[in-house]
């Protein structure tokens, strides 16, 4: 009996070390891949999920609903230190960050509810339409990252003197509502996407508040949409640590090159990657 037992434990640790390698091999590689991404968004500035969820679902294989849960978190805790460093420099401007979250955070719980409850299979079984909306979303966030100065002087030139304060602050909330929607569902749209959508509306607003209010505004939402993705079951914890293990230092050391590299030269690559991979989402 014992030497059956030996038997049974010897066959056990035979089989888990081929496993437990694949493990540390795969921890490694998404490593890597974090590391990447932070270095990109330490160049351009454009948010991780346009990068990070493509390259998890196409290279890696993992389920898109994993992906986008599991990003949502990543972002969450990535944005919230550029939040606190706009924050100290006084380039939030905290009433727009508040009338997005006003729509955005309700918009995505509301989603996250219909898909998670309606769609055949639960959030787990909607892969075609998660990979649809990340393919949009991305196609979307290539012209707005090409076209970023054109918007931007197309509002101010349009935006004549007359302002009407309460009509902006109801556009403003519908806009976080869309993001809202988009962002739970592809994990993006909160960065390049909600810049575009604040140009409009607030065209002589300052570009860095701009932007620090956008980031602000993306920690409760990508927080929010994270956690419910996680009481759906989409998260995975290893990866997300691995993704942090990597990205942070990426970011750090992205941010100190970026003064060297054109960012002329930048962004038209990175909008015709996620051009290419938008399209192959969508066609998939």
């Amino acid at each position: 009996m014992s030497n059956q037992k030996g038997l049974l434990r010897s066959k056990k640790s035979f089989y888990d070390a081929p496993h437990k390698e694949f493990g540390l091999i795969m921890s490694i590689a998404y490593t890597i891949a974090g590391f990447a991404v932070g270095a990109i968004v330490g160049l351009t500035g454009v948010g991780g999920g346009s990068l990070m969820t493509p390259l998890l679902v196409l290279l890696f294989g993992i389920n898109p609903s994993v992906a986008v849960g599991t990003d949502l978190l990543y972002a969450a805790i990535t944005k919230a230190g550029g939040t606190l460093a706009h924050g100290l420099k006084g380039t939030v401007d905290w009433t727009i960050t508040r009338r997005l979250a006003t729509g955005s955070i309700p918009g995505a719980v509301i989603t996250l509810v219909l898909v998670g409850n309606f769609a055949p299979g639960g959030i787990g079984g909607a892969a075609a339409l998660i990979k649809t909306a990340l393919g949009v979303a991305l196609l979307l966030t290539a012209v707005a990252i090409v076209f970023r100065k054109q918007i931007q002087a197309y509002a101010l030139k349009h935006s004549g003197g007359q302002e009407n304060p309460r009509r902006t602050a109801w556009l403003t909330i519908l806009t976080g509502v869309v993001l809202g929607v988009l962002v739970s569902i592809s994990s993006v749209g909160a960065g390049a996407l909600g810049v575009s959508a604040l140009f409009f509306l607030y065209p002589r607003l300052p570009t860095l508040r701009i932007v620090g209010s956008d980031i602000a505004h993306a920690v409760p939402l990508t927080l929010v949409a994270g956690i419910g993705h996680w009481f759906l079951g989409n998260i995975d914890w290893a990866l997300l640590g691995s993704l942090l293990i990597g990205s942070l230092p990426g970011i750090w050391l992205g941010s100190h090159v970026s003064t060297r590299v054109p960012d002329r030269v930048l962004r038209p690559i990175l909008a015709t990657m996620l051009v290419l991979v938008g399209s192959k989402l969508i066609a998939a």
